[in-house]
């Protein structure tokens, strides 16, 4: 009777199923207990490691991220103290050459590639009688001024200096846009006060870093005192030439009336002689007094000039 009882329980699905369910759940629970002792062990085992010789793992990222940082803010200041240095640099350079053309004698006067006035310089400015020359053309600045001479860079008078025609600001934009590298010039030009001026300048051209044009410099100096010398002594010259002359003239005439004076025995022909030669001789007194006052004068107005 029991043993039927047995078999049929044996036999029902319910109980395979819990006998299933119980032996599943016994070797989970066996596995597990092996896994905690096992992972227990090995945690016990990192324990004994020290801990000079093993770093932390979240230690280690930080560490190398502070070091990168810090490599980082060295290159920055580094960069920085570079950036300044070269500031400092240009900003030395443009003092000095700021400096070097306020302290210039000759004007400079550049052009920008588009003809228009770029920088002056404080003696460009008082030469031509101008406040400010930035932004305006060769044309507003010179007017018309026509050009006496034009020379070669080597000094040579060119076909050119035949043509009085030809004015200042055609020759800057010759310069400026026919790739003529160099001109040198002289020109009577006119201040807007009036005041006329002998200018002697040199045109050239500003090349850039790939060959292309930049613009166009003209250095200018004032040679008004010494065309004036120069006049003077062209006026002294032709002067003394035309009194030289004269005074070989009046010579002539001397020395002809005296021979007359000595061949002629007639008292009233020899006093009309004698007469003639008091009078040539006088006039021969009034040239060369006359001449050799001037001569002071014009020398004590030259160097007054000076």
């Amino acid at each position: 009777m029991v043993r039927e009882v047995l078999l049929k329980i044996l036999a029902s699905p319910i109980f395979l199923r819990a006998a299933i369910v119980l032996l599943c759940a016994g070797f989970a629970f066996f596995l597990a207990l092996f896994l905690m002792r096992r992972m227990r062990r090995r945690i016990a085992d990192e324990c004994d490691i020290p801990e000079a010789t093993a770093p932390s793992v979240d230690a280690m990222p930080l560490h190398i991220y502070n070091m990168v940082i810090q490599q980082l803010k060295q290159q920055k200041h580094e960069l920085l103290v570079q950036s300044q240095s070269e500031q400092q640099r240009a900003r030395t350079s443009e003092n000095f050459s700021h400096a070097v053309l306020s302290n210039l004698s000759c004007g400079v006067l550049v052009f920008g590639a588009n003809g228009l006035v770029k920088t002056a310089n404080p003696a460009a400015k008082a030469i031509l009688g101008f406040a400010s020359t930035t932004g305006m053309g060769a044309e507003d600045i010179f007017r018309g001024a026509e050009i006496c001479g034009t020379r070669t860079s080597a000094g040579v008078s060119s076909g050119e200096a035949a043509l009085p025609s030809i004015r200042v600001a055609e020759e800057i934009y010759t310069v400026l846009h026919e790739g003529v590298k160099r001109r040198l010039i002289e020109a009577d030009y006119k201040a807007p006060s009036g005041e006329k001026r002998f200018l002697s300048m040199t045109i050239s051209q500003v090349p850039g870093p790939d060959d292309s044009l930049l613009g166009v410099t003209c250095l200018i100096n004032d040679l008004t005192e010494l065309e004036s010398i120069r006049r003077q002594q062209e006026l002294q010259g032709e002067i003394s030439a035309e009194m030289a002359l004269q005074l070989r003239t009046s010579l002539t005439t001397i020395s002809g009336f005296a021979q007359q004076l000595a061949e002629n025995r007639d008292a009233e022909m020899a006093k009309e002689i004698a007469t003639d030669i008091a009078h040539e001789a006088a006039q021969l007194d009034r040239t060369i007094g006359g001449f050799l006052t001037r001569r002071p004068m014009a020398n004590a107005s030259s160097a007054g000039s000076k």
